[in-house]
């Protein structure tokens, strides 16, 4: 009888690899890596950032600039109302008032003081526009002529031969005449020449001797003459 031959399997357990093709089974696993991906959504948040800063930067800049306008218009107002007087020398002369009010009626130098007014005669021709801004610029404006008692001194004042600017004037050509101080037109206290205003045309209004009298005569504004100004006596 053939002998039987048992094989008993073993198995051994140590730290060592086997020389087989197969690894250990307690080896630990390799850990897998993976590249990292970009985020694609930093570059728009980058650029949203720079054009929120960008628009800050310019709200900021208008702000500065409209601050700064307003620092140059106050400074240029504050310099127009404390700027010197433009009448530097006055001539004066008492009134008949109470202690308690101001005495002295005065007019700059070289004007003549009629009632309550200041006059200044020019000795320049130049058209009503700038007759008108002449006065303006000496804190006056052209004559405006209210009696009969004021059209007479100013008259004596004058030179026959010359014709003098006066504040009224018809704008629009449809003979509304308006006074440069806005006082209204009255045609009851009115000097015209006879037969005048006679010609739409001519808008402005002069004083003039003609028939052998001082009157008012409608006149061309661009023709230059010379002109008479006004203003307010200055009390003390």
């Amino acid at each position: 009888m053939a002998s039987e031959i048992t094989y008993a399997e073993v198995r051994f357990k140590n730290g060592s690899k086997s020389s087989g093709t197969t690894s250990d089974s307690a080896a630990a696993p390799k850990e897998r890596t993976t590249p990292r991906r970009s985020n694609p959504g930093f570059p728009r948040l980058l650029c949203a950032s720079l054009l929120t800063l960008l628009l800050l930067l310019a709200v900021s800049f208008c702000l500065a600039f409209i601050v700064f306008f307003q620092k140059c218009s106050q400074l240029l107002e504050e310099k127009n109302t404390t700027k010197e007087p433009i009448h530097t020398t006055l001539e004066c002369v008492k009134k008949n008032l109470t202690v308690a009010e101001k005495v002295w009626s005065c007019c700059p130098k070289n004007w003549k003081l009629f009632s309550s007014k200041c006059y200044f005669i020019s000795t320049e021709s130049k058209s009503w526009n700038e007759s008108q801004k002449n006065c303006s610029r000496m804190e006056a404006h052209l004559l405006v002529i209210n009696t009969k008692e004021e059209q007479d001194f100013i008259t004596q004042n004058l030179n026959k031969s010359f014709a003098y600017f006066v504040g009224l004037s018809d704008p629009e050509g449809q003979r509304h005449w308006q006074w440069v101080d806005q006082t209204p037109y009255n045609k009851s206290v009115t000097f015209w020449h006879p037969n005048e205003p006679n010609n739409p045309n001519e808008r402005c209004v002069m004083l003039n001797f003609h028939y052998s009298s001082w009157g008012w005569n409608d006149a061309g504004c661009d023709l230059p003459q010379m002109s008479v100004c006004e203003m307010t006596t200055i009390s003390l």
